[in-house]
């Protein structure tokens, strides 16, 4: 499940970068301190493609919208004491059974218009 990235961290796209304010973005340093993390714990994250992160210059950030799949990783790390390959399977499987509710979803819309 691991995606390889140079030095730990992806340079997302100009045109999403562009799309997102600076506000919408918390250096991972901050994040680090704010919730009592090492550093290489964020890196674990991003490389393991739970969550994004995205560099500026030379500052590393974390999109707002990473921050409650963050923080549950975080809660299932701490509580539960799961490893990172742990995290990415729960990750995965969560993933999952979002696309299967979605998926059952559109198709109890489509039963309902034959009803």
């Amino acid at each position: 499940m691991r995606n390889s990235k140079k030095q730990g961290f992806k340079v997302t796209d100009l045109e999403k970068i562009k799309e997102m304010n600076r506000e919408d973005l918390i250096p991972a340093e901050e994040i680090c301190i704010r919730y009592k993390v090492e550093r290489q714990f964020v890196s674990s994250l991003f490389e393991s493609g739970i969550i994004e992160v995205v560099r500026i210059e030379e500052t590393e950030y974390i999109p707002n919208e990473n921050l409650g799949e963050f923080e549950k990783m975080i809660r299932l790390s701490r509580d539960l004491e799961i490893n990172i390959e742990g995290l990415e399977a729960i990750h995965h499987l969560l993933q999952r059974i979002q696309k299967l509710r979605e998926d059952n979803q559109r198709l109890r819309n489509r039963l309902g218009l034959y009803e």
